[in-house]
């Protein structure tokens, strides 16, 4: 299989191809190390001149005034000349994320919807009219706010991307949008979808680039909203700057999600589940499973069960365009280098690692592929020992974003449930249970924006995602999302007699008589 990937990826600036004027960003395909593409990456200065095109675009109202059904005809024409580029989408952004073919070609099959889903409900957005007191008309409506700036990572590129942007648009915002610099080409292609599809230009810029290019952006006077996808220092960071500017913050931050297993549960299902809950995309997700808390009457079979499904895929891990491939790279020397420390440091404690726990090298088991260049590594099991619990580790509490597991085992229900809401995030978790009434009562008392029962990572565009805690404020999906990319505008009417206005509204007349206040 092969595809025309460029040489070089200008930036994308209100419909036209720029040369970038801060120093281009080698793309490395993190399954064998080559860099395969270099990609612009915008100035301070360009961010400026894309954010005053942005607002001037804006102003104009060729979008920002535009029908709502106008809107999402634009947004429903973009859905379908992506879907008809899945396949070509899919393979770049495997070339430069390193994950499967196969799990991106039905990843990006999906990310349609968000664009059909947000124009639905810019189509169908109802105002409001207020019960007031007197002869007062209050009506509602929702406007949007101008020029937002939207940060998205690496680990989907384009999923994040358009969870973002699907309702930003729909809502009648202008857009810039940053990807992350270790894969920022696809999304550069979907804005060449935007503006095939109509979308006027001025409305989306996007500018790759590293923390000058993102700190010009989020720091902008004229941005008024940053939606952020990254980590919690990140986040941090940038939520302090959105503060000091009175900007709308959204933010998808770290997490450390727990997965509970009660002695109930199918234990064939239970495994199946927590391996996909925890080794999609290499365990590079902010909702990955990585704290696998268990029943203690099923801890010694689940393990069991567990290590030979984790021993099955790392027999399958391949190219990653191999369809017989089911685990790709992480994405970068760094991380592979956060993994090794983290997984190091439970070695040194004394930590029993079941399987896995070392990169990946020499001929792939399931294509003979070459892993020396590439950073792979392998699913990997850690639980305590008599030298050290494993919740005292560091990697119990880290994020390591790589496909490393931690299990622990419980008695009781209370104590599944204080396992679980030990972390600073919270963004993601998962039950397995037959009991319906304990999934409810556990789901209830987990700290967690998005709890999974005998399932995980499923997602839809209607679903409101985001975390508590250290894991994001805001949430994307949904309503919420597309109403946190518009502000409300109260309009109040007085449609009394005149007569009655003499009466009611002289504050300052001079005999004593009622009159109106507030």
């Amino acid at each position: 299989m092969s595809y025309a990937i460029k040489d070089s990826y200008p930036l994308f600036v209100a419909g036209k191809d720029v040369t970038g004027k801060a120093e281009s960003i080698p793309i490395e395909n993190p399954a064998t190390g080559e860099i395969v593409a270099q990609c612009h990456a915008a100035s301070a200065e360009q961010v400026d001149e894309a954010v005053k095109i942005g607002q001037k675009t804006f102003e104009e109202g060729v979008w920002s005034k535009q029908a709502p059904a106008d809107r999402a005809a634009v947004l429903s024409e973009i859905a379908r000349l992506f879907t008809a580029k899945v396949k070509d989408l899919a393979l770049l952004e495997t070339l430069q994320t390193g994950r499967p073919l196969r799990e991106m070609t039905t990843q990006l099959g999906r990310l349609g919807e968000w664009f059909l889903y947000f124009g639905a409900l810019a189509r169908t957005e109802e105002g409001s009219c207020q019960p007031v007191r007197g002869n007062l008309l209050n009506f509602v409506k929702r406007e949007p706010l101008g020029v937002v700036a939207l940060i998205s990572s690496f680990n989907h590129p384009l999923l994040i991307s358009i969870k973002k942007l699907a309702p930003a648009l729909a809502a009648g915002n202008s857009v810039v949008l940053k990807p992350s610099e270790l894969a920022p080409l696809t999304v550069l292609e979907l804005g060449k979808i935007c503006q095939a599809a109509g979308l006027p230009d001025g409305v989306l810029s996007i500018l790759p680039g590293g923390v000058t290019t993102g700190s010009a952006l989020v720091s902008h006077s004229l941005v008024k909203k940053v939606d952020l996808t990254g980590g919690t220092a990140t986040g941090r960071a940038i939520g302090s700057v959105v503060g000091q500017g009175l900007k709308s913050y959204t933010a998808e931050l770290g997490g450390k999600a727990p997965i509970l297993v009660f002695s109930d549960v199918d234990l064939s299902l239970a495994v199946n589940g927590v391996a996909f809950a925890s080794f999609i995309a290499s365990g590079q997700t902010c909702v990955a499973g990585t704290r696998i808390i268990i029943h203690s009457s099923i801890f010694s079979s689940f393990v069991k069960a567990l290590t030979e499904k984790c021993a099955s895929i790392e027999r399958r891990i391949g190219s990653p365009l191999s369809k017989d491939s089911m685990m790709g790279p992480l994405i970068s020397a760094r991380q592979l280098g956060v993994v090794e420390a983290l997984v190091g440091d439970a070695k040194d404690k004394g930590a029993q690692i079941l399987c896995g726990g070392q990169r990946m090298t020499g001929a792939s088991p399931v294509d003979a592929a070459n892993l020396d260049n590439g950073y792979f590594y392998p699913p990997t099991l850690i639980t305590g020992s008599e030298a050290v619990k494993a919740t005292d580790l560091r990697i119990w509490k880290e994020e390591a974003f790589g496909p490393v597991l931690v299990l622990v085992p419980f008695e009781t229900e209370e104590e599944a449930i204080a396992l679980a809401n030990d972390s600073e995030y919270g963004l993601g978790a998962g039950i397995w249970t037959r009991n319906g009434a304990q999934a409810i009562r556990v789901a209830d008392r987990l700290d967690a924006g998005i709890i999974w029962t005998n399932t995980h990572h499923r997602n839809d565009p209607s679903s409101p995602w985001g975390g508590f805690k250290s894991s994001g404020v805001g949430r994307e999906n949904g309503h919420e999302a597309y109403h946190s990319y518009t502000q409300s505008k109260s309009v109040i009417m007085n449609y009394g007699t005149e007569e009655e206005n003499r009466v009611l509204d002289d504050w300052f007349r001079e005999e004593d008589r009622e009159v109106r206040y507030g």
